[in-house]
């Protein structure tokens, strides 16, 4: 066989997915290609929207104008939301006066059981429910958690669809003007 060092061949194994899995790789396949398709963009104006928390506080578009606004779509059988929580009620605390407005949006579950849940596992930042908002719908929340940072511009700021940790929150609120300059280096 001549050498042509313009050529590279390699192998590429044969995968061999169990039946049983296929259909798990299908879905989460076809659900990555939607997300991608249904972004919401940077630095577009946010969607018109209405909220009311559980504690009876009015957000719109209006009312965020000069704060920074971190919405986040949850669900209570989640348990990377159940895992990230802390998190995102710890930056609530840090960050409420300066200027950070946190709503965490529940989809899909009746006021009951998320009531129960709330008072097993308390929450200290905003709780808006589903038919309180019409918010999971424009950010088309099928998968969670979703966060979506709004700035002080009323403009998307950023995304992060799935959990990431407490140091993805914050990078995720630092183009917004929220926490560490950029260039911080995370532990």
């Amino acid at each position: 066989m001549a050498s042509h060092p313009e050529l590279t061949l390699c192998y590429i194994p044969r995968v061999v997915i169990p039946p049983e899995r296929r259909r798990h790789l299908a879905t989460a396949l076809l659900l990555s290609a939607i997300l991608l398709c249904t972004a919401t963009a940077a630095n577009e104006p946010a969607p018109r929207f209405t909220a009311v928390t559980t504690t009876g506080e009015k957000f719109n578009n209006a009312t965020i104008k000069g704060k920074v606004v971190l919405l986040e779509f949850w669900t209570t059988w989640c348990k990377f939301c159940v895992a990230e929580a802390d998190y995102v009620d710890k930056l609530d605390k840090e960050y409420r006066d300066k200027g950070l407005i946190v709503l965490a949006i529940n989809v899909g579950e009746s006021k009951k059981l998320v009531k129960k849940y709330l008072e097993a596992h308390p929450r200290s930042c905003r709780i808006v429910l589903m038919e309180d908002t019409n918010l999971a719908a424009m950010y088309e929340a099928t998968v969670y958690p979703i966060y979506v940072v709004i700035d002080k511009d009323g403009n998307i700021s950023d995304e992060q669809r799935g959990a990431g940790g407490e140091e993805a929150l914050r990078r995720l609120l630092e183009p917004a003007g929220i926490g560490a300059k950029p260039g911080t280096v995370y532990e």
